[in-house]
């Protein structure tokens, strides 16, 4: 049985930022080329931060991703304010826990913060960046902090004429993960 891994899928502005500042994403194009209902049945589960879980919330937007199990983590919310969702404090453990279950794989929905933390946790094993062809000026960055060196290799790109939307997907490199370049 293989691990279940743990993967990023997310639309970045080409000036890096994954929404606005106010945790907006209408510059983000609905290409219909992207075959969406594919992207969500290789995932069962969804871990998204405190913010995009309230952007999402807020949006009506959670619903779309029907039964999909939803953990959020967050040092802030109350979980019985939240029934719907997994409120979980520390990502890791869970993760773990997680891989080693059977299932589909881990949708690292955001933001830039749990990102940030889960690479510096070694728990990311897929980015899958949809790089939109806009650039914002300011907003959410994709990884938010100070300096970090993860070495990607790349699994695979496809360019979606209509919007000009570069989709790359890499593989994190285990190996080298927090070494000086």
């Amino acid at each position: 049985m293989s691990l279940r891994r743990v993967r990023l899928s997310a639309a970045m502005s080409l000036d890096g930022f994954i929404a606005t500042e106010d945790g907006g994403y209408d510059w983000i194009p609905m290409d219909p080329d992207i075959d969406f209902g594919a992207l969500f049945a290789g995932y069962d589960t969804i871990l998204m931060g405190r913010k995009s879980y309230e952007d999402a919330q807020r949006a009506g937007h959670l619903a779309m991703y029907g039964a999909m199990r939803i953990l959020v983590c967050s040092r802030t919310l109350r979980p019985e304010e939240h029934p719907a969702v997994t409120v979980i404090r520390d990502p890791a453990p869970t993760v773990h826990a997680l891989r080693a279950a059977p299932g589909k794989d881990l949708w690292l929905f955001g933001g830039g913060e749990l990102l940030r933390s889960c690479l510096d946790r070694d728990l990311v094993d897929e980015l899958e960046l949809a790089i939109v062809p806009v650039l914002l000026g300011a907003g959410r960055p994709l990884l938010p902090g100070g300096a970090l060196h993860t070495r990607l290799r790349l699994l695979g790109h496809r360019l979606y004429p209509r919007t000009g939307t570069l989709l790359c997907r890499y593989a994190v490199e285990r190996a080298s993960h927090g070494a000086a370049g």
